[in-house]
C-alpha cells in the first residue's frame, strides 16, 4: 500500500532534498549499542508513507531500493554506518525497571527535512538486541497495522505524534498470547525528531553517568530548540533547567492533545515519553466510544493507572521523573518550579487545542474552560464520544440547552471544506480496527486500509494546521 501525498497536515514541509546528518553518532559509545538488522525470510512492501518521505528527500526511490533500506537496512547513503539500539531505563506502571531498551527496535538514520529539521529514522520489529529480554524482537504484522492507523488518526487531529514511514511484511510467523497465533511478522519504520526519552535520563541518573547526561541535555537543547524560560523562573540560564522547561511545555500539550482527540495512549510510562513531546510507540491504544474518564485502553490496567482522564496526571508524574534525573546537574527549586507550570500550560493548551478543534474562536481562558465543561456535559448525557460531537457542533452549529449558552458569542472559523457536511466523522473505533484488519488476515485485502488511511487524511485536510506552541518550533 503507498501512501500517496496529501494536503499539506500538521508539520508537513512538502518536497526537500535529502540531507543525511548524524549528530547522535557523537553520542554512539554511551546512549547505546551497535547492532545487526535480522536477516528476514522475506520482504513485501506494504505501506510507504510517500508524504513524509518527501519531507525527508526519499519519497523518489523505487520500492526495489526501498525495500533494501527499510527491510534489509541497507545504510542510506551518509548516513549511520550500523543501527544504533538505544539504552534507557524507565517506570512501568510506575515500577522502576533498569532492566529495558530497545528490545525490538534501533535508530539507523538521521536526515533533516526542508527546513533545517533533525529526524530520526527508527524501526520496531527489526531483531534481537542486547535489550530483547526473553522476547524475539518482532513485531505481528496487525501491531504495524494498528500503528498506522494510531499514527495517521493522530496526525490528522492535531497530536504531535511520530509518523509510520514504512511498513514490510517479513514472511515469518509469530506466536502470541494475546491473539491467535501463529500471526504474520513486519518490520517497522517510524520518522520522529527524536528516540531521547525520559527513561533515557533515569539511566544516566541511576548509573551516576553526569558527564553523560550534560551532554545529552547539550545534544537536545541544540537539535531541538525552543523558547527560554519565563523570564523570572529560577535558575533560567542552566541547560539542564532549559530543557526541563521545554520538556513541561511540550508534554503538557500532548496531554492536551490527547483529551482533545479522545485518545487513550494505554501505557504511559516513563520510557514511552519522548522529551521533544511526540507521542509514540503505540500498543493497546484505543479512542473514547463515548466521554468516559475512566476507559482503558490495556486490558492488563486493572487499577486504570493510564486510563483516559487520568493521562495528564500521568505524564506529570513522568515529569516529575525527569526531574529527579536532571537533580544530578541543578538544585531541585528550579526544577520544581518547572513543572509547578505544567497545570496552567495544559489549561492553555487544552482550550487552544478544543477550540481548533470545533472550529470557533477562543474567548479567553476563563470562558473556554466553561464551553469545555459543557462539552463534557453534553457528551456525557448524550452518550456521544469526541469524533461524533465536534462533527455535530463543528463552527456552533446544532447547540442544544447549556451547550447553547456556553457558545454564545463565539465566532465560527471560516470553513469550507467538503468534509464538514459530510455525512458523518471519521472515527478510529475498536471495531472498525478490527474490521480491516480481518480483511488483510482473512482474505489479503488491503483496500480498507487504503480506505481508510485516505479518509483520515482527508479529515485531517478540513482540520488544517494544529495550534502547536512555540515549544515545537525546531
Amino acid at each position: 500500500m503507498r501512501a500517496e501525498p496529501q494536503p499539506v497536515l500538521s508539520g508537513d514541509q512538502g518536497a526537500a532534498p535529502y540531507r543525511p546528518d548524524t549528530p547522535i553518532q557523537k553520542l554512539a559509545d554511551w546512549l547505546g549499542d551497535e547492532v545487526a538488522p535480522t536477516e528476514f525470510p522475506a520482504a513485501e512492501l506494504r505501506f510507504r508513507n510517500d508524504r513524509w518521505a518527501s519531507a525527508i528527500g526519499l519519497s523518489d526511490l523505487p520500492d526495489a531500493d526501498w525495500v533494501r533500506h527499510f527491510a534489509r537496512f541497507e545504510p542510506l547513503p551518509g548516513n549511520m554506518p550500523r543501527p544504533l539500539a538505544l539504552r534507557y531505563h524507565g517506570h512501568q506502571f510506575r515500577v522502576y525497571n533498569p532492566d529495558i531498551g530497545d528490545g525490538r527496535g534501533f535508530t539507523f538514520a538521521q536526515q533533516r527535512d526542508g527546513a533545517g529539521r533533525l529526524l530520526d529514522l527508527g524501526t520496531k520489529g527489526s531483531g534481537l538486541t542486547p535489550y530483547s529480554r526473553t522476547a524475539d524482537g518482532r513485531l505481528t504484522l496487525k501491531g504495524a497495522v494498528r500503528e498506522i492507523l494510531a499514527t495517521e488518526m493522530l496526525e490528522a487531529l492535531g497530536v504531535y505524534t511520530s509518523k509510520t514511514f514504512s511498513v514490510i511484511e517479513t514472511g515469518e510467523e509469530l506466536e502470541r498470547g494475546d491473539e491467535p497465533s501463529p500471526t504474520r511478522s513486519a518490520v517497522l519504520v517510524r520518522l520522529s525528531h527524536s528516540h531521547i526519552r525520559i527513561g533515557t535520563f533515569q539511566r544516566l541518573a541511576v548509573l551516576e553517568e553526569d558527564e553523560h547526561m550534560r551532554a545529552l541535555v547539550d545534544y537536545c537543547l541544540a537539535q531541538f530548540p525552543g523558547p527560554p524560560p519565563p523570564a523570572d523562573a529560577p535558575g533560567r540560564d542552566e541547560p539542564a533547567v532549559v530543557l526541563m522547561h521545554q520538556a513541561v511545555e511540550r508534554l503538557a500539550d500532548l496531554a492536551a492533545s490527547y483529551m482533545v482527540a479522545g485518545f487513550v495512549h494505554g501505557v504511559l510510562n516513563s520510557d514511552n515519553m519522548n522529551v521533544t513531546g511526540e507521542s509514540f510507540d503505540y500498543g493497546p491504544w484505543r479512542w473514547l466510544p463515548q466521554w468516559d474518564p475512566n476507559f482503558t485502553a490495556a486490558y492488563f490496567d486493572h487499577a486504570g493507572l493510564y486510563a483516559f482522564g487520568r493521562q495528564p496526571e500521568a505524564i506529570r508524574w513522568n515529569l516529575a521523573q525527569l526531574a529527579i534525573s536532571l537533580r544530578r546537574l541543578v538544585e531541585a527549586p528550579p526544577l520544581v518550579a518547572a513543572i509547578e507550570r505544567f497545570p496552567d500550560l495544559y489549561h492553555h493548551a487544552i482550550t487552544r487545542r478544543f477550540c481548533w478543534r470545533l472550529g470557533v474562536e477562543s474567548q479567553g481562558l476563563e470562558r473556554d474552560m466553561a464551553l469545555i465543561g459543557a462539552a463534557e456535559h453534553a457528551m456525557r448525557e448524550g452518550q456521544m464520544g469526541p469524533d461524533a460531537f465536534f462533527f455535530a457542533h463543528r463552527g456552533g452549529r446544532n447547540a442544544e440547552g447549556e451547550l447553547t449558552e456556553a457558545l454564545s458569542g463565539y465566532s465560527a472559523v471560516t470553513d469550507g471544506h467538503p468534509y464538514w457536511s459530510g455525512p458523518a466523522p471519521q472515527s478510529m473505533l475498536i471495531d472498525e480496527v478490527e474490521a480491516i484488519w480481518s480483511a488483510i488476515a482473512d482474505g489479503d485485502n488491503w483496500q480498507p486500509l487504503t480506505d481508510k488511511v485516505a479518509a483520515v487524511r482527508e479529515m485531517g485536510a478540513a482540520h488544517g494546521q494544529p495550534p502547536l506552541p512555540a515549544c515545537h518550533s525546531f
